[in-house]
């Protein structure tokens, strides 16, 4: 018998929307807890993509398996009364909506605090809830730019770029689970909640901590660098005839083993490549050496020499690749979920596992609004027509 998720019996309001805030509540549910997703009568930003004529959203669908649904429209006090009601009664609250928005509306910490002492407030925003920035707004890709990350991104001498993933919405999501459950684990100590906060930008920040050394050590900021490294060689993405793979030497075994590899054990003590501050001297006769022996090769095979010889390295993947990868599959990240506007999908589990085994099984996106009488029976006690529930 498959023992209880940790989360078991906690009780999560989830008010986020897009990526930062229900990524938050999807590694809650994974966890076991009961997560209810809140949204507004017309859904929040991904789901609204879908009644205005288009597709149904995969995000939407990932990042609200294992969740309830529940509508709730804090425009009106009779919503704004029923989110109150529901606080009062939960564990945790999360929102990423703007600084100030749910103040305004009345259902902020302060107020929410006054009536559930015990209550986790989780806010995600995009710089924070206090300091001169806190009323900029901010996406990911806004993100991206304002904390240095562009600055680095990109080809050298080239325009800014920004990464290919919204990788600091779920940044942010990942650190505001974090904070949650460490504040879960701080209650049972104390018996009373706290404030948990999230800034997209110091979520980014330690990222970019290569970067930060070369400034240190330079004393001025690092410019783009394409995908080689400041201050190791070889360190890069290679041809190969039917695609590209990834190449990195930390340490004198894998610069040793790389020549084993590649047959030129003639090169192990070649001054130009003795270690790696002389690599780096010599870097572009470096990546030229590697490039040369890879660019004859397929990516399979310059895969398995390098892993035969314990260099770090991998193929560059797409999309298609990654979902076929059977070391994912076998390890059961991956689950068939029907989904009734996408049909059968393949949905990620946390990478969060317990005792080894992946989070499952997946329970598909309900309907907007689709469990609200259920949770209002189950938390609040009230029937469908306010009378007194039994349940």
């Amino acid at each position: 018998m498959k023992a209880p998720r940790p989360l078991a019996g906690v009780r999560v309001l989830d008010l986020g929307q897009v990526y930062q805030g229900p990524y938050a509540g999807f590694l809650l549910a994974q966890a076991g807890a009961d997560v209810v997703k809140v949204e507004p009568p017309r859904g929040e930003p991904l789901r609204r993509r879908e009644a205005h004529g288009g597709p149904p959203s995969f995000p939407l669908a990932f990042l609200n398996t294992n969740k309830r649904s529940a509508t709730c429209d804090l425009k009106e006090e009779e919503g704004r009364d029923l989110l109150r009601g529901l606080a009062g009664v939960a564990d945790v609250l999360i929102e990423n909506f703007a600084p100030g928005v749910m103040d305004r509306l009345g259902v902020g910490w302060k107020a929410l605090r006054e009536l559930n002492p015990r209550l986790i407030y989780a806010s995600g925003t995009a710089y924070g809830l206090s300091g001169p920035d806190s009323e900029r707004l901010g996406m990911d890709i806004t993100v991206q730019a304002w904390s240095g990350v562009m600055s680095i991104t990109g080809e050298i001498g080239g325009e800014p770029l920004k990464a290919g993933p919204a990788f600091i919405d779920f940044l942010g999501g990942t650190h505001l689970y974090g904070g949650i459950v460490s504040a879960l684990y701080e209650r049972e100590r104390t018996g009373t909640g706290r404030l948990v906060e999230v800034a997209m930008q110091e979520a980014a920040y330690p990222t970019l901590l290569s970067q930060l050394g070369l400034m240190h050590h330079d004393g001025k900021s690092p410019g783009r660098a394409g995908n080689r490294h400041g201050r190791v060689s070889p360190y890069s993405v290679y041809p190969c005839r039917d695609g590209h793979v990834a190449v990195i030497c930390i340490t004198e075994r894998h610069w040793r083993n790389l020549l084993r590899a590649m047959g030129r054990e003639d090169l192990i003590s070649d001054p130009r490549f003795r270690n790696n501050e002389a690599r780096v001297a010599h870097r572009e006769e470096t990546e030229a050496l590697v490039a040369a022996w890879t660019t004859g090769l397929t990516r399979a095979e310059v895969d398995e020499a390098v892993r035969t010889h314990r260099v770090p390295s991998a193929p560059v993947r797409d999309l298609a690749e990654v979902n076929a990868d059977r070391h994912l599959r076998e390890r059961g990240f991956f689950e068939a979920v029907d989904h009734p506007g996408l049909g059968e999908i393949s949905l990620p589990a946390s990478a969060v596992r317990f005792d080894g085994r992946p989070s499952g099984p997946l329970e598909p996106i309900p309907a907007l609004g689709e469990n609200t009488e259920e949770v209002i029976s189950e938390w609040l006690g009230v029937g469908p027509a306010g009378e007194g529930s039994d349940r």
